[in-house]
């Protein structure tokens, strides 16, 4: 197996751990809370077990159910399209960074959509009465990914830039 070929294997290896981190962390919850609980860690942060029908900030949330396979095909489509962008970037570092995180994220909740319908969620900050919505580790994995992914197109960008003006 050739070098770019290794490092593809391992961006795929963090995608999976993802997956293993999440699902795992969520099967805890699942073990040690009743659906509704939540445990008061700080004076802003809880624990808690909520399932969340719908995407990002309980988008689409509150629909009769065909949501659920409507995010499972778009994660599948994304998920598709990402793996070839790894593919063809497996050779640097930012960018499958950020593919495989978000990969990995998008497959630990699409796992979730299929078991039960819903994404677990479980972490919950918030200030007094206002709050964040609770999400999970592939959230979390999803949003660090997207960051990297425009961190990375920033700094082309800027690459860009750097070489026309040199060349001019």
């Amino acid at each position: 197996m050739n070098n770019l070929n290794k490092r593809f294997a391992l961006w795929l290896g963090l995608a999976g751990a993802v997956v293993v981190i999440d699902q795992f962390t969520k099967w805890l919850i699942q073990q040690r809370l009743a659906y509704g609980d939540a445990i008061r860690v700080t004076d802003f942060f809880d624990i808690v077990f909520v399932f969340n029908r719908g995407a990002a900030f309980s988008f689409l949330a509150n629909h009769s159910g065909w949501q659920r396979w409507f995010f499972v095909i778009l994660a599948v489509v994304i998920c598709g399209w990402l793996l070839q962008l790894l593919w063809r970037h497996r050779g640097e570092t930012l960018q499958p960074l950020a593919f495989s995180l978000v990969i990995g994220g998008a497959i630990g909740n699409v796992v979730d959509r299929l078991a039960h319908g819903a994404v677990v969620d479980f972490l919950y900050f918030h200030a007094g009465s206002l709050g964040w919505p609770a999400f999970n580790v592939a959230d979390s994995a999803i949003c660090v990914g997207v960051a990297l992914m425009v961190l990375a197109q920033l700094r082309e960008g800027q690459a860009a830039k750097r070489t026309k003006a040199s060349s001019t």
